[in-house]
């Protein structure tokens, strides 16, 4: 059953492989936004999954989020997702971030319910 207020956190560490310069999406060895929105899409996943119906995932749809301070290689990132809306199938999520030094990004994330076997059948 989903119900607002279900929590999750993801935590990963900066490598280069999630770094802005391997990613592309810049040219410096910091955390990428990139590899910032999927922990966030990461923790919202999880957040729900547990507490869906068999045979049902959920698949992102929107993310509006800000990436307010660079984190460096080796710092320790975490993502907590918690649900705020249920519609339907639809789910929103606020979403944040953080390293040792504080918030570094935080927005509102939007999932649907879909079914695995028939979303797939559409590819």
């Amino acid at each position: 059953m989903l119900k607002e207020g279900l929590k999750h956190q993801s935590i990963m560490s900066i490598t280069a492989g999630n770094t802005a310069e391997f990613i592309g999406s810049g040219d410096m060895a910091v955390l990428a936004t990139p590899a910032m929105v999927a922990l966030m899409e990461n923790a919202a996943m999880l957040a729900v999954k547990n507490h869906l119906p068999e045979g049902s995932a959920t698949v992102g749809t929107q993310i509006n989020t800000s990436h307010l301070k660079a984190s460096p290689l080796g710092a320790t990132i975490t993502a907590s997702a918690e649900l705020t809306a249920v519609d339907g199938r639809r789910l929103t999520f606020a979403v944040k971030a953080w390293d040792e030094k504080g918030i570094i990004g935080e927005g509102s994330h939007t999932r649907f319910v879909v079914d695995r076997e028939r979303f797939l059948s559409k590819l």
